[in-house]
């Protein structure tokens, strides 16, 4: 029998994560945007409360929620931010090919070392000329000793320079290209990490995107994640657990462009009457609402079949994370459209859920390469 209520638990965990978000997220949102700055007040606060690390298992530091769970926090964290709630769940981003690959050993030291800063890590596999071509990676890692010599360029980094470590993919064989992928844990202090520039960006500016050179890093052989060779299927794992997150993020934030614009046109008379009555303002809330539901129910379907170990879960992931964050786009751009000139003004907060909304569509993998995957996997 199929049933779509929550359980106690995972109501529970709903409300506090929106609480989470009404009460420290919201009020600083703006504040955040405005001046592109990490917002580490709220990540500090962020592991005072609970909130972050949900999926890591409980002995390291996290709350062994399921991905289905981490999707209901994950909108509630989208409503209260989109900008800020990548810079926490960016953090599980890193952390799932050691949650996935690492030894017990690993996830202690490394685990350890974020819980008690109270820090965050980053993911670094996009390069210049590789985003979504994995086989493109260049960044070279090269066993001399009881060490790799990392050297490469990175970009597009999410937590980058506010990170403690970052999860590098490198290549330890680059005669065999992308068969020798490798994944390792680097500190960002390391001597020849360079950190190149944080990337200026339209929207989700809370959010920290950097650029790294690697100059001739050393890695100790112990900071390997894994064996050699298997830093490609790590990735490919991690974003099948962690794409449902991004939709998730999506449809918060759509969610709070849809009840912003909704609340608004309720009370705006125009005509001698609210602009609701009107059927061209109606008709785009329906469609709003109607949108942000089945994205949700696709989204809870994909974390579901990742939890219950279904072979539909890596299409179902690409087709959440594809369907949500294009319904963001549109929901966000509608909110905009039914505020008219309020929603495009500094006034509200629509028009930055607009400009956040758009990297949604980019970032762990384009919607073009979620449409590859899933034509892919329907046409096998």
């Amino acid at each position: 029998m199929i049933d779509f209520s929550l359980e106690k638990d995972q109501i529970e965990l709903q409300e506090k994560v929106r609480d989470f978000a009404n009460r420290v997220m919201k009020p600083v949102a703006r504040k955040y945007d405005d001046l592109a700055e990490f917002p580490w007040p709220v990540v500090k606060k962020a592991y005072e409360e609970g909130i972050m690390n949900g999926p890591m298992s409980p002995e390291f530091g996290g709350h062994g929620h399921s991905i289905l769970e981490s999707a209901i926090a994950s909108e509630e964290l989208g409503a209260g931010c989109v900008g800020i709630g990548i810079c926490l769940d960016a953090n599980t981003l890193a952390l799932t090919p050691l949650y996935l690959g690492a030894t017990d050993e690993q996830k202690k030291r490394f685990f350890g070392q974020i819980n008690e800063e109270k820090s965050v890590a980053a993911y670094a596999l996009t390069e210049p000329n590789a985003g979504s071509d994995v086989a493109g990676i260049k960044t070279q890692a090269i066993l001399h000793g009881d060490k790799y010599i990392l050297n490469g360029h990175k970009r597009f980094i999410t937590n980058g320079s506010p990170s403690s470590f970052i999860t590098v993919f490198a290549l330890t064989n680059p005669e065999k290209g992308a068969r020798s992928l490798t994944a390792f844990v680097v500190p960002t202090n390391s001597p020849g990490v360079e950190i190149v520039a944080d990337m200026r960006k339209m929207g989700q500016r809370a959010s920290i995107q950097t650029e790294f050179k690697f100059h001739d890093v050393e890695i100790p052989v112990e900071n390997r994640i894994g064996g050699e060779g298997h830093g490609f299927l790590l990735a490919m794992k991690t974003f099948e657990r962690t794409r449902t997150g991004v939709a998730a993020l999506a449809l918060g934030n759509g969610r709070e462009a849809y009840e912003t614009a909704k609340s608004w046109a309720k009370k705006r008379i125009q005509f001698g009457k609210p602009i609701t009555v009107n059927q061209g303002v109606s008709f785009m809330l329906a469609d709003m609402a109607t949108e942000l539901e089945a994205a949700r129910l696709l989204t809870w379907n994909a974390a579901w079949a990742y939890d219950t170990s279904q072979k539909s879960a890596n299409l179902l992931s690409a087709m959440c994370k594809l369907y949500a964050s294009d319904v963001g786009m549109k929901v966000t751009t509608d909110a905009v459209q039914v505020m008219a000139g309020e929603g495009y003004s500094h006034d509200f907060l629509v028009e930055k859920m607009m400009r956040d909304a758009k990297l949604c569509q980019i970032y762990e993998g384009t919607n073009q390469i979620q449409r590859l995957v899933i034509g892919k996997g329907i046409l096998k």
